[in-house]
């Protein structure tokens, strides 16, 4: 099989030519046919996160070694099932789960794979789908696509859950008042039409690049505001109709999360997911007299991904801006999400 693989941190992928995988056990071999380029692809070729203060958390330190092929957002069709697998069979199309956890400890046995402590992590701690052929250690992370696009879907994987699972957080007030979202890039465009699909109310969005945020409102925002403006936070207010509720930070920057949280009412929800970096900008006083509920997120579960793919095939989502590249160009899809050239989501189709 030919893989786009990581050898250094930082340096361009390069081709693999491995042998074709045999399944055993409870494995299937997908081919793949749709591979998500993920901002958290971003931050594992680079090989660190900024925690701020000059200190970085390097995956090196964190169990990722390398040579990896990245990618977690991965869709494609059942090419041959291990002995042990009795629910797929070769020639269905699926979308692949990759926050795989060791699958005996607490939070596993819970349902919640995605937060183990021991991960197994498809495109993270194991090869992914920047590759024509996909190893699945057990056919229960197997969705079947029922028909959809495996271009539209892989994304779903990460970015969609990861959004589905944040808004899901928020709870019944979604419904009743808007959310404010930071970051219009595929996450942010993906949970704008994840809320929709969800009965929210709508959503105002907060970025400072100009083609992202008609992009939001192309897609349903009901105001998409410049964050680095000098009056960010009384737009933001003015156009969620007063302090706010319900927050979602997708991007994780001291100024985004800054802003979020001082959009807030007293009592109000923030969710965390970005990873950019840095640290914490507000004064810890503010958080209780605020009475704010600060609550982070990481991706979403199996169940949660189940959930929002029934809800995708009820037609209630709509659909982000994909632009569809050869799995050769990675490297170059790689340079451009970091550049910020792109809109909405980039597709790798080997």
């Amino acid at each position: 099989m030919k893989s786009f693989q990581m050898f250094d941190f930082g340096g361009p992928l390069k081709e693999s030519d491995l042998p074709d995988p045999k399944p055993s056990g409870h494995e299937v071999v997908v081919a793949v046919k749709a591979a998500g380029v993920c901002h958290s692809d971003l931050h594992i070729w680079e090989g660190s996160y900024d925690l701020g203060g000059g200190k970085r958390l390097r995956l090196a330190d964190r169990g990722i070694s390398l040579p990896l092929t990245l990618g977690h957002e991965t869709a494609g069709e059942i090419m041959s099932v291990g002995p042990e697998v009795k629910d797929r069979k070769a020639g269905e199309m699926v979308l692949v789960y990759p926050w795989i956890g060791c699958g005996i400890c607490r939070v596993c046995k819970m349902g919640f794979e995605n937060l183990c402590m021991k991960p197994r992590c498809l495109g993270v701690h194991c090869d992914g789908g920047y590759s024509d052929q996909i190893v699945v250690p057990d056919s229960k992370y197997l969705i079947p696509l029922d028909g959809l696009d495996p271009v539209a879907l892989a994304p779903y994987a990460c970015s969609g859950v990861t959004t589905y699972s944040a808004l899901k957080k928020l709870g019944p007030v979604i419904k009743d008042e808007r959310v404010l979202i930071v970051g219009a890039g595929g996450l942010g465009l993906m949970a704008l039409t994840i809320l929709k699909a969800m009965g929210g109310k709508g959503a105002v969005v907060v970025d400072i690049d100009a083609k992202r945020r008609a992009a939001a409102l192309d897609v349903g925002a009901l105001a998409a505001i410049d964050g680095a403006a000098s009056d960010a936070l009384a737009q933001v207010q003015a156009a969620l109709g007063g302090p706010g509720w319900a927050a979602v930070d997708l991007v994780g920057s001291p100024q985004t999360a800054g802003l979020a949280f001082d959009s807030l009412a007293k009592g109000g929800h923030m969710i965390m997911v970005g990873l950019f970096g840095g640290q914490a900008p507000w004064p810890l006083p503010f958080i209780p007299m605020k009475a704010a509920k600060i609550e982070g997120s990481y991706t979403g579960n199996l169940a949660e991904t189940r959930e929002l793919l029934d809800l995708v095939r009820s037609g209630a989502a709509p659909k982000i801006p994909i632009q569809t590249r050869p799995l050769e160009k990675a490297t170059e899809a790689l340079e451009d999400l970091k550049a910020g050239r792109i809109v909405g989501r980039v597709v790798l189709t080997p």
